[in-house]
């Protein structure tokens, strides 16, 4: 299929992507991942790999987009909810102790 990554086209199918990406190794993922195969890869690396471009030359949503499309599962990076804030009196009392028999 035909896409414009960083406003230059590249015919990508799903069987190049396959062997684009046999033998890399993934690098940490600190944002959107891609699976392939048995590995999930930063957006960003296979983007860099498969058009041979500078990761600053194109977005992640670009590569997502064309990924998609080919049919590889992309998930956005997964950021642990928040723990629940306490108010300063919640933290007060906290520190001071539940009351014992009341």
């Amino acid at each position: 299929m035909r896409f414009v990554i960083a406003r230059f086209p590249f015919e990508l199918t799903k069987a190049g992507v396959l062997e684009s990406m046999k033998g890399v190794k993934p690098e940490p993922i600190t944002g959107d991942s891609v699976v392939i195969g048995r590995r999930s890869y930063p957006v960003k690396q296979v983007g860099a790999v498969v058009t041979r471009q500078d990761r600053r030359d194109f977005t992640a949503a670009e590569v997502i987009r064309a990924l998609t499309a080919l049919g590889f599962t992309c998930r956005p990076l997964e950021v642990p909810a928040p723990a629940a804030a306490l108010t300063p009196l919640q933290q007060a009392s906290a520190m001071l102790g539940a009351p014992s028999g009341v």
